[in-house]
């Protein structure tokens, strides 16, 4: 099968088989119900194109300048030239005036396949009545079939099949326009949904693993410990903090030695004095 974007120049093969269909006209064939087969012809000449390229200008540069690997005659009525661009091929039929284009010139399908160009009363799923292939393409090697309602005709829509018979384009209207060789390409090449990963929800964290999930061990032992959240103080005590008091606390010894000096004043007697070991006592009790 030919690359994407190249062009083959197919002539009719010089033997005996073919002398009543070499340089006869469409209508001739279709008259004497010939059909136009690829078996009969053969191929002399491959090349490049571009997008912009089309029947009429292919033909037109072989009579300026013949390329040198060409070994055919001239380009003339019953060859048949064949386009393949970005993987949709077309076969058009060599007229002395103009291109007819004609299906079924390559015809893929193999002996096991369901649909073929031959196809005249096949009944597809969902859909009442028969119907035949009238029309093919042929887009990234595989072929299509443009079938029509056998008692319809063009009265009713037409539909588009693959080789296996499987229903690719519905509703279809204007042949293998570009809505439905885009319509082909998408069955062809379908977009991959990416499934967006499921998240995980976390184990419970013991204490010495929150540690390094908010960068302090010891703040996060006392949130599961601690009796409040008030008493997060960087302790591991359990217990409340005690009041804070306003000014200095004054012992019992310090109230003791000022009582002694009231009652020494208003007595007249001088104030006792405590030794430094019953001091050091007292402030142990």
């Amino acid at each position: 099968m030919m690359d994407i974007n190249q062009f083959a120049l197919y002539q009719l093969k010089e033997v005996q088989e073919n002398r009543d269909i070499r340089f006869r006209s469409y209508k001739t064939l279709q008259k004497n119900k010939i059909q136009i087969r690829y078996e009969n012809y053969e191929q002399k000449y491959l090349g490049r194109i571009h997008p912009d390229d089309t029947p009429e200008s292919i033909k037109q540069k072989f009579q300026k300048q013949t390329p040198r690997s060409f070994k055919g005659h001239s380009i003339s009525v019953s060859d048949v030239l064949v386009l393949n661009k970005e993987g949709v091929i077309t076969s058009y039929y060599v007229e002395k005036e103009g291109f007819i284009v004609i299906a079924g010139f390559f015809r893929n399908g193999s002996s096991s396949a369901l649909i073929s160009f031959d196809t005249t009363d096949f009944h597809i799923e969902g859909k009442e009545g028969s119907w035949l292939a009238f029309d093919s393409i042929i887009i990234d090697g595989k072929e299509f079939f443009l079938m029509e309602h056998t008692t319809y005709g063009s009265d009713a829509a037409w539909v588009v099949l693959d080789e296996d018979g499987k229903l690719v384009v519905d509703n279809v209207y204007n042949g293998f326009d570009e809505a439905v060789q885009k319509q082909i390409k998408e069955y062809l090449n379908p977009v991959q949904i990416i499934a967006e990963p499921q998240k995980q929800e976390k184990p419970p964290l013991e204490n010495w693993q929150k540690s390094y999930e908010n960068g302090e061990y010891l703040r996060s032992a006392e949130i599961t410990e601690e009796q409040n959240y008030n008493m997060i103080d960087g302790r591991m005590n359990n217990l409340p903090s005690k009041p804070r008091k306003i000014g200095q606390r004054i012992s019992v010894l310090d109230r003791l030695h000022l009582k002694q000096a009231e009652i020494a004043k208003h007595s007249g007697k001088s104030v006792p004095q405590m030794n430094m070991a019953e001091d050091m006592e007292h402030r142990r009790k």
